[in-house]
């Protein structure tokens, strides 16, 4: 059995509202790329998880359907829906198979430390003796690929001592978390305000063979840690600097990430009066800011 991709460019202002039309007309799915990507017009992105940005100026649409003409009705529902010309298109044949192969084949095993790998479920670990997180891409944020999971999976690797307690302040997947348990701690909660990400990263912990809590964010959580992290964006994590403060113990140690290179100083100032920071570590434009909780606030 094989299904129809149909592939076509259209302007970046629109391409949101055609691919949500697509959708509701019955598409198996919708993918967008930067139509000038690899051309001198090409527009670097760089935000926060999660932080909306403005759409690339041109973009490359792929919609999947079952067959060309179904695929070419949908577009010509979305386009008539949106009082809009239907686009120039070509089509591509793609047999289940090799879907499903290519796919997977964008998610390959990711070395993160020595001895720390993320391998999805379909793979096998190319290093037996290492500690394995078991991850498949879905929708939770936090899979490994982006340099600030990157960067506070490595920070944990580094510094977390067998038998603290940790908590992971908007889990996402849960990546955080698990590797926590996986390299030695004595338990891990974590938070985060999207239910369908709390149900993912429970998914992941059964996977991954360990305990951890999941809560929303509004449940009670009076606990102080060894260790707080966490990976969501520089304003909330601004916002967000005394409850943070107030969960960490005294003498516990911090890691904040999230934050792009040019705004981890006005992220810093806002837990300086309760942290004695070091250095960021930093990944492809992302820093981790991390540092030591003090007996008193300045």
């Amino acid at each position: 059995m094989t299904q129809a991709a149909l592939v076509f460019e259209i302007d970046g202002d629109i391409g949101d509202r055609l691919s949500d039309a697509l959708l509701e007309a019955g598409a198996l799915s919708v993918t967008a790329e930067d139509a000038l990507a690899g051309t001198p017009e090409e527009q670097p992105m760089f935000d926060e998880p999660g932080e909306y940005s403005a759409p690339w100026p041109r973009l490359r649409l792929r919609v999947m359907a079952a067959s060309a003409p179904e695929a070419r009705q949908l577009l010509t529902d979305a386009c008539t829906a949106l009082g809009i010309a239907v686009p120039a298109t070509q089509i591509e044949t793609i047999d289940d198979e090799d879907w499903v192969r290519k796919t997977q084949s964008q998610f390959p095993p990711i070395r993160i430390s020595d001895r720390l790998w993320i391998v999805p479920s379909w793979e096998t670990p190319p290093d037996p003796s290492a500690i394995t997180l078991v991850l498949d891409p879905g929708r939770a944020f936090g899979t490994g690929s982006h340099p600030t999971t990157r960067l506070c999976l490595q920070w944990l690797d580094r510094h977390l001592r067998r038998g603290e307690t940790v908590i992971d302040y908007g889990c996402g997947s849960g990546i955080l978390a698990i590797a926590a348990m996986k390299l030695g701690a004595r338990s891990a909660i974590g938070t985060d305000i999207d239910v369908d990400a709390l149900a993912t990263a429970r998914n992941n912990a059964r996977a991954n063979q360990v305990e951890c809590e999941f809560l929303p964010t509004q449940a009670p959580l009076t606990m102080q840690a060894d260790i707080v992290i966490a990976n969501i964006l520089a304003n909330p994590l601004k916002v967000l600097a005394p409850a943070l403060a107030a969960h960490t113990r005294v003498g516990g140690r911090i890691a904040l990430s999230g934050i792009l290179s040019s705004h981890w100083q006005e992220v810093a100032d806002c837990y300086r009066p309760w942290f004695n920071l070091a250095p960021p570590d930093e990944d492809d434009g992302w820093v981790c800011l991390h540092g030591t909780r003090r007996e008193a606030a300045c």
